[in-house]
């Protein structure tokens, strides 16, 4: 090591190696043509090293000002190593797009599949990330929340509260990195772009009166579709959790649903009435499929194609309603409990201390009612008390 102060010369012709200019500075050189300055400090009683800089881009006269500057800061009790790196943070500041790829991998393990179907990001993606994405996630507020969302606050109101939502929950999660941001910006911008026109639309159903006369009609008609749709109505399940149903998630007389399959993120068992496995049987001849209702191409069928069956019949009521139906008839031509008829559709009932002591799922109970809804179906009976 040489210890002499620097001149232009002294620090070209220097070879590999390092060379002190005093108080601290160092030139370490890698080679004749390039280096870097390094300054030495003593820091709460610990001796820590600043690189200034690369030589010869930095010059003598400038790596003793910088280090000048350095060293005045440590007598003024900052430490400037930390203070160098919080302004450069600042000068890289979280964008609105970061923001919410951070927020969405923080509450991955919340949602189904890891949230791998992609339903969390859709609004963000669609209608945020366009308008705002590269803004700084602290210079949100609710201006810019309103001209991000004004666009479809009244024409597509489901997606605008739900992209409204997350970014509150980006806006939290940006505050627990330490970062400076309005968390009262969503609400601000749900005022300026005021209460929703759009009154949202109910999935059409058929009365009950009709569904016996409907399902009595599929029972001569053995496409896919038919016996789809009639396993649909004897469950009473949603329409993705027959589609994508296994040959394998029926156990002796039940059905299982996967917890990942769910709405509720919770396994669901579903009591199957001989008529129910009346159908079944009539699936498995048919396909040979790991599927229960494969589409032609073995793949899940698609929700399209059971609704334009019932458009193609004149039919407004969709597949989905089929749940409504259900639910119509147990309040009005049963005397079922409450919490019967809302587990049959797979909801949750009760508070979160509630379901913690009652952890049954009330499958013989179940299994009752869905058997005087097959009844009903078939014609058997018109309700009656049950």
């Amino acid at each position: 090591m040489i210890y002499a102060t620097l001149n232009p010369m002294k620090a070209k012709n220097l070879g590999p190696g390092k060379c002190a200019d005093g108080q601290g500075l160092w030139l370490v050189k890698r080679s004749r043509q390039s280096g870097k300055w390094v300054l030495r400090l003593m820091i709460g009683g610990r001796r820590r090293e600043m690189g200034l800089g690369p030589w010869p881009d930095i010059s003598i006269a400038d790596a003793r000002t910088r280090a000048s500057d350095a060293r005045r800061t440590v007598r003024d009790g900052i430490d400037p190593i930390t203070e160098r790196e919080a302004k450069r943070s600042r000068a890289k500041r979280l964008t609105v797009a970061e923001a919410i790829d951070g927020c969405f991998a923080a509450r991955q393990a919340q949602l189904k599949c890891d949230g791998k179907a992609g339903r969390w990001l859709s609004p963000l993606q669609t209608h945020v990330v366009p308008a705002i994405g590269a803004m700084a996630v602290e210079d949100v507020d609710q201006h810019a929340l309103k001209e991000a969302l004004e666009p479809i606050w009244h024409t597509t109101p489901e997606s605008a509260r739900k992209a409204l939502n997350r970014i509150s929950l980006t806006l939290k999660h940006a505050a627990a990195l330490g970062l400076k941001v309005d968390l009262q910006a969503t609400m601000k911008a749900r005022a300026l772009l005021g209460k929703q026109r759009h009154e949202p639309q109910h999935i059409p159903s058929m009365a009950y009166q009709a569904a016996s006369s409907f399902y009595r009609s599929l029972c001569d008609k053995p496409q896919m579709t038919c016996l789809a749709l009639r396993f649909l109505m004897l469950t009473v399940a949603r329409t993705g959790e027959i589609r994508f149903a296994l040959v394998s998630d029926i156990q002796d007389d039940v059905l299982i649903v996967p917890a990942a399959r769910t709405k509720t993120g919770a396994e669901h068992r579903i009591p199957l009435t001989a008529e129910a496995l009346r159908v079944l049987a009539a699936v498995r001849r048919r396909s040979g499929q790991t599927l229960l209702f494969p589409s032609p191409s073995g793949k899940p069928m698609s929700d399209a194609t059971l609704a334009r069956f019932m458009e193609r019949d004149g039919l407004d009521a969709r597949p989905h309603g089929f749940r409504a139906t259900f639910r119509t008839w147990a309040e009005e031509q049963t005397d079922a409990p409450y919490e019967v008829k809302e587990t049959i559709l797979g909801h949750k009932v009760g508070s979160n201390i509630e379901r913690a002591y009652q952890r049954s799922d009330l499958l013989q109970r179940r299994r009752v009612l869905l058997q005087r809804w097959t009844e009903y179906l078939l014609g058997a009976t018109t309700g009656g008390e049950g």
